[in-house]
C-alpha cells in the first residue's frame, strides 16, 4: 500500500489511488470525531478546555477538511483561548479562521472579542464592521461596535491629553532656555511633591517656590511666584505684622526686619533636555513616554560643586525672580529653593560663615 508518497509524485495505480482515498477518509473522520470531542470537552467546563484545545489541534493537524470546515476549527480553538484568557492566541486562531472563510461570522466576533482585550483597536473595528456587514443585525457584534465607539473616543481623548502635556513641557523647556535658566535634579520632594512650573497664556513663567527656615529646616511654599514679582511683595504679605509668628519661632527672632533670604550658589546636578522634559511629564498622561522627539546634544547628570563647601548669595528683595533665575550660579532643583534665616538669631553667624550645610 502506497500510505506515503514523495513530494510531487502522484498515485499512478488505481490501488494507489483508492488507498489514497481510504486515508483521506480516515482522516477527515477522525477530524469530524475530535472536532465533536472538542465540542464535548468545552460544555463539560474550564477544567476541559485544555482537553478541548487539543481536541481541535490534533483535528486540525489532520489537513484533512475543506477550508470552510477548517475554518470553523480555528474559530472554536479561539473560542476556548478567550475562555482561558489566552487573548493574543485567540486572535491568531480567529485570524486563521477567517483566512479560510472570510464569511465566518463567529470567526470575525472572536476576532474582535480577542482584539478588544489586547486594545487593539483599529484591528477591533476592522474585524466587527466585517462581521455586521455579513450579519447586519448580530445584537452581540452591535454591542460590541459600541463598546469600540467608547473605547476610541476614550483613546482619541488620552491621546489629546498626552500631546498637551508633552507641547506644554516642551514649551516649559523653550522658555527654560530663552532665560537661560540651568534646570538640575529636583530635590525636597518630600517636602514640594510634584509642583511645577507652569507658563501662563502671555508667556510668564510661574514657579511655586520653597522657602527653607535653614535653622529648622522648616518649610513654606509660596505656590504662584511670577517671574515677574519682586520678593519684597511675598516677604511683606508673610511676614506682615498681622500674620502669626512661626509655630517654633519662640524668641520671634524671624520679623520682616530681620529675615534675609539666600541661594545656594554652584551646587546641584544639572539635567539634559530630555531629563527635563521627562520630570515635567511626571504625574501627567504623559509620564509613561521614554521619547519625546528631542535630540540629546548636551550632556546627562553634570554635577556642579563650589568644592568648599556651600556658597550663601544673598537674594536682592527688589529683585524679581527672573532676575535670581538667570544668575549664571543657580541651579533649580526642580523648583526654586530660598533659604530664610534671621539676623537675631544666634545661627545666623554659622550660617553666614558657611559651618552650615543643607542635609542630603
Amino acid at each position: 500500500m502506497a500510505l506515503w508518497m514523495e513530494a510531487g509524485s502522484e498515485p499512478k495505480t488505481n490501488e494507489e489511488i483508492v488507498d489514497l482515498e481510504a486515508i483521506a477518509a480516515l482522516k477527515e473522520s477522525a477530524a469530524i470525531e475530535l472536532k465533536e470531542k472538542g465540542n464535548e470537552y468545552v460544555k463539560m467546563g474550564k477544567k476541559h478546555y485544555s482537553d478541548a484545545i487539543d481536541c481541535y489541534t490534533r483535528a486540525i493537524n489532520q489537513k484533512a477538511l475543506s477550508n470552510s470546515e477548517s475554518s470553523i476549527l480555528y474559530s472554536n480553538r479561539a473560542h476556548v483561548n478567550l475562555l482561558l484568557g489566552n487573548y493574543r492566541r485567540a486572535l491568531q486562531d480567529a485570524e486563521e479562521a477567517i483566512r479560510l472563510s472570510p464569511t465566518n461570522v463567529k470567526a470575525l466576533y472572536r476576532a474582535v472579542k480577542a482584539a478588544l482585550s489586547l486594545n487593539l483597536m483599529d484591528e477591533a473595528k476592522s474585524y466587527c464592521d466585517k462581521g455586521l456587514q455579513q450579519s447586519p443585525d448580530n445584537e452581540e457584534l452591535k454591542k460590541l461596535a459600541k463598546q469600540i465607539d467608547v473605547k476610541l473616543s476614550e483613546q482619541q481623548q488620552r491621546e489629546a491629553e498626552v500631546s498637551k502635556a508633552v507641547a506644554a513641557a516642551k514649551d516649559l523647556v523653550s522658555a527654560f532656555e530663552d532665560r537661560r535658566i540651568t534646570f538640575g535634579k529636583a530635590m525636597y520632594q518630600e517636602l514640594t511633591g510634584i509642583k511645577k512650573p507652569m507658563l501662563d497664556k502671555n508667556k510668564i513663567l510661574h514657579w511655586p517656590v520653597l522657602l527653607l527656615y535653614a535653622e529648622v529646616m522648616s518649610s513654606d511654599i509660596i505656590e504662584d511666584f511670577c517671574e515677574m514679582d519682586m520678593f519684597s511683595g511675598h516677604l511683606d504679605m508673610m511676614f506682615s505684622e498681622s500674620s502669626p509668628p512661626l509655630p517654633w519661632d519662640t524668641k520671634n527672632a524671624y520679623t520682616r526686619d530681620a529675615i534675609e533670604l539666600y541661594y545656594e550658589a554652584d551646587s546641584g546636578v544639572c539635567l539634559s533636555k530630555k531629563e527635563i522634559l521627562s520630570y515635567l511629564l511626571e504625574g501627567t498622561a504623559a509620564s509613561h513616554l521614554e521619547k519625546f522627539g528631542v535630540e540629546e546634544t548636551d550632556a546627562a547628570h553634570s554635577s556642579v560643586s563650589s568644592g568648599n563647601g556651600p556658597k550663601w548669595i544673598r537674594v536682592n528683595e527688589k529683585r524679581t525672580l527672573h532676575d535670581i533665575l538667570k544668575s549664571p550660579n543657580i541651579i533649580i532643583p526642580g523648583i526654586p529653593v530660598f533659604f530664610v534665616v534671621s539676623k537675631k538669631s544666634n545661627f545666623y553667624n554659622d550660617f553666614k560663615h558657611g559651618n552650615w550645610a543643607p542635609p542630603q
